[in-house]
């Protein structure tokens, strides 16, 4: 994703029936079909608008040739459920609290952009997940 005009970054609007979440059960699902972004190649190249990073500043690192942004659809289906643990976090001092539910979860996903197709086996393999996190936080100023 490109950088926003209000220097917001990897975040997009979806439409709201996209997501439903029942936090007490332990699921929810994001779905988004068709939605047009930029494939930026890579970090460096979406960080500098396609500028790349001709002088890394931690050596050993190569450095990254720029790539231009190429327009793409992306689609995919995340579903989270079955509880497995549960954690409640109160830090005061950080302002900060929250309820964290670990759970299951399945991500089927697929990409496009002209000349080239990615899709996801199918149906998604549930052991692939590694960690997987619903919660409800509260920090700064909506902490208490």
């Amino acid at each position: 994703m490109h950088i926003d005009s209000n220097d917001v970054f990897w975040m997009v609007q979806v439409e709201q029936d996209a997501l439903e979440v029942d936090f007490d059960g332990g699921c929810a699902r994001l779905c988004v079909k068709d939605l047009h972004v930029y494939d930026d190649h890579d970090l460096a190249n979406s960080l500098t608008q396609g500028l790349g990073l001709p002088n890394p500043p931690v050596p050993p690192y190569p450095a990254i040739a720029p790539v231009a942004p190429i327009r793409a659809t992306v689609s995919f289906d995340v579903e989270w459920k079955g509880i497995v643990t549960m954690a409640d976090i109160n830090n005061s001092v950080q302002n900060f609290k929250g309820s964290f539910l670990s759970t299951g979860a399945t991500i089927k996903w697929s990409a496009d952009e002209p000349g080239f197709h990615f899709e996801s086996e199918t149906p998604p393999d549930p052991k692939a997940n590694l960690v997987s996190v619903l919660g409800r936080e509260q920090n700064g100023v909506f902490f208490s």
